[in-house]
């Protein structure tokens, strides 16, 4: 059973058995799961009107460890419904003076995350399959799109067979019209899931493609069409999605592949190299 669905089961379950303060607890979060989500223990007792110690209890008598693992759930549960206004909300439950440790904190801890949960077998196949493709679409739409284009932008120097499929003059369906079975689509997203990236990658399916999905969770809808999945955490604090660990992700993604072939790919960077000098791309020495 989902996280978010179980936690909902269980409140249904054990309320008739709780005390009046945990009732209390129960009905404020089933009414205000968006705000509760991201309250520590001592907060949402203050809001109800009861004490640190029976928001704790209340999360005991649920079979939760103790309140953090209720707060995942929590959060878990809000996760792809809040609307930004509602995000917006959640980040007034900030203490302002604690913003950029509160902020980088959680970024570490979805980087953290990230490299417990990573799948290494899948990573390099991952790596394995991209020298495999005819074609490789880097499919990314919303929040997600400077990602994708910091992916192909550095596939790009690897590979002339790359295209970033994003927002545009062109819809994603012309975008991708010539896929086939021999190409590979990395479709990027996390909450909330861009709708268009999904039918994106739906598509590629039915046309052979194989695809790769970049997302937060194995309940992603993303991973309904992928061949194979790569997980980054991407818990916000606030309205702003976290795209750190995904970021991260596919920056240790690009490296791998650079590694795989590097004699081929030092070759071409030459070339660049070259290039970029004759024409002053960057600040150089006689720049300076």
């Amino acid at each position: 059973m989902k996280e978010s669905q179980d936690l909902i089961y269980r409140i249904n379950t054990y309320y008739k058995d709780m005390s009046k303060g945990q009732k209390v607890i129960a009905e404020y979060i089933l009414g205000n799961y968006d705000r509760a989500a991201f309250m520590t223990a001592s907060k949402l007792g203050k809001k109800v009107g009861v004490s640190e110690s029976t928001v704790v209890r209340f999360a005991n008598a649920l079979n939760y460890t103790g309140y953090p693992q209720l707060q995942k759930a929590l959060q878990e549960l809000v996760r792809n419904k809040l609307t930004t206004v509602q995000r917006i909300q959640m980040t007034s439950e900030l203490d302002q003076s604690m913003t950029i440790k509160s902020v980088l904190k959680s970024d570490m801890s979805n980087i953290r995350m990230t490299i417990d949960e990573i799948d290494n077998e899948g990573f390099e196949n991952i790596v394995d399959r991209v020298f495999l493709a005819e074609t490789i679409y880097v499919l990314g739409l919303r929040s997600a799109a400077p990602l994708a284009e910091f992916m192909g932008y550095y596939l790009s120097f690897m590979f002339s067979n790359i295209r970033v499929v994003t927002s545009g003059v062109n819809d994603i369906f012309e975008q991708t019209m010539h896929i086939g079975p021999k190409d590979l689509l990395i479709g990027i997203s996390f909450p909330r899931y861009a709708s268009r990236t999904i039918e994106a990658m739906e598509f590629a399916k039915n046309k052979g493609a194989e695809i790769v999905a970049i997302t937060d969770s194995y309940l992603s809808p993303l991973t309904n069409y992928a061949d194979y999945t790569l997980l980054a955490r991407s818990d916000m604090v606030s309205f702003v999605d976290s795209l750190v660990a995904p970021l991260s992700l596919i920056n240790a993604l690009i490296v791998a592949i650079s590694l795989k072939h590097k004699e081929d790919i030092s070759s071409r960077f030459s070339k660049l190299e070259d290039i970029w000098e004759k024409y002053n791309v960057y600040v150089g020495r006689k720049n300076q």
